[in-house]
């Protein structure tokens, strides 16, 4: 129990590790809270920074699952521990404690946690997140290869966690979109509030325009629906 409450704590710690703000911050010289979409992520790299430094972004971030969970079978402390220390990777890069709780969305490290525990679970998330490229919003298409993943984890019998995973992920990501790194909502009574909440669920953004959404500049006002 106290090796697997380890690996836990130190799967939150290395998840924690802002990636992609140290990255903006020694590129770019710029909080990537504040700009596009608010999330410290490699897509916001991508957009703001270098599109060549996504790659190694993204690869730090997904061995930070990756690791605490392969440590966790190489231990042989069980499928169960290696998942819960992979989530709370992707807790710690979406609430990561060296920047206030203010992170990214954690589905690249969830990828990463799935490669030692179902590998073929990387490819079918990779699959949608490019047909969501493909059409112009990955968002909505992330949360369907959640949201099917176990469907493919029973047809080709992976194992029971895949499951339990998959819908803790779905979980913290519909939280984190909803919280949105305290960006507030607009004030009760508002009927722009419902829109607000439906897309930060479905879309993960405020406004309509994807575009707009992704570009924004803290030196400019915000886009107008």
């Amino acid at each position: 129990m106290l090796e697997s409450a380890l690996l836990v704590l130190g799967g939150y710690l290395l998840g924690s590790i802002p990636t992609a703000y140290l990255v903006g911050r020694w590129l770019g010289k710029l909080d990537l809270r504040t700009y596009g979409s608010g999330t410290v992520s490699g897509s916001m790299i991508y957009e703001h920074v270098a599109r060549w430094a996504v790659v190694p972004v993204g690869l730090f971030d997904m061995a930070k699952a990756a690791f605490p969970a392969w440590l966790a079978l190489q231990l042989d402390l069980g499928m169960p521990t290696a998942a819960a220390a992979g989530l709370a990777a992707v807790s710690g890069h979406n609430w990561p404690v060296y920047l206030r709780f203010t992170g990214g969305r954690g589905l690249g490290t969830f990828m990463g946690m799935l490669l030692p525990i179902f590998p073929w679970g990387f490819p079918w998330m990779l699959f949608f997140l490019a047909v969501g490229w493909r059409l112009g919003d990955s968002a909505p298409w992330a949360l369907v290869g959640m949201v099917t993943l176990p469907l493919l984890s029973a047809l080709i019998e992976g194992p029971d966690v895949v499951l339990p995973a998959a819908a803790a992920m779905l979980l913290l990501t519909l939280g984190k979109r909803l919280e949105a790194n305290r960006r507030p909502l607009p004030p009760p009574g508002d009927p722009e509030r419902r829109r607000v909440i439906l897309r930060r669920l479905l879309l993960d953004r405020d406004i309509a325009s994807h575009e707009d959404w992704i570009r924004r500049r803290p030196d400019e006002p915000p886009p107008e629906e």
